[in-house]
């Protein structure tokens, strides 16, 4: 049986009325059926649609979570070599004090003290944030311009030395390191004053 046909049972008609109004009617129901089956098919492909983005915008949550994550595990990785590495300079500042201790004492309290600083920043670095550092950097800078400042350059000297001591690399040829670590390529060359 057609549909046609059960709306023929189902609606009610006018046995007297002409063909074309019964066919009018028909249609119209069928219409109304059709319109009906169309709104359902509607909402159900509309409910599939929202699941599905649903599902696709959960999928990108994680995947950013999941980055943000990777992001800030390596942060915490590169924060604590940091950390160390400014405890180990603190260690080398405290070494270069000890150098002071008997010629210029007051140079070594002075250098103590920046290693001190040096070394409270690094355990900054691994416990707190960036922003706190750079904040405490700028108030010590503030409060202590000359011991700032000492500083400055003493850690322009060590990252020099560190740098030049980390050249293991071959020497140019003729170059000889003598027990100074002064590179002395040029020491034998004709006209050179040698008194230097």
């Amino acid at each position: 049986m057609s549909d046609l046909d059960l709306n023929q049972r189902n609606s009610p008609q006018k046995p007297d009325a002409p063909l074309s109004e019964r066919l009018k009617d028909q249609m119209q129901d069928a219409g109304a059926q059709m319109k009906e089956r169309a709104g359902d098919a509607l909402r159900a492909s509309t409910d599939t649609a929202r699941e599905k983005f649903g599902e696709a915008a959960d999928a990108a949550k994680g995947v950013a979570s999941e980055a943000v994550d990777q992001f800030q595990d390596r942060a915490r990785d590169q924060q604590q070599s940091g950390a160390d590495f400014i405890e180990r300079f603190a260690g080398n500042i405290r070494e270069a004090a000890r150098a002071f201790e008997n010629d210029a004492p007051f140079a070594a309290r002075g250098i103590n003290s920046a290693a001190d600083y040096v070394k409270g920043a690094g355990e900054k670095i691994r416990d707190g944030s960036f922003r706190d550092l750079v904040d405490n950097a700028t108030g010590f800078a503030r409060r202590q311009p000359a011991a700032f400042l000492g500083l400055s350059v003493l850690a322009g000297f060590a990252a020099v030395r560190f740098l030049r001591a980390s050249d293991g690399g071959p020497l140019p040829q003729g170059a000889d390191r003598s027990s100074s670590g002064k590179d002395e390529t040029w020491a034998n060359e004709p006209g050179r004053n040698r008194a230097s």
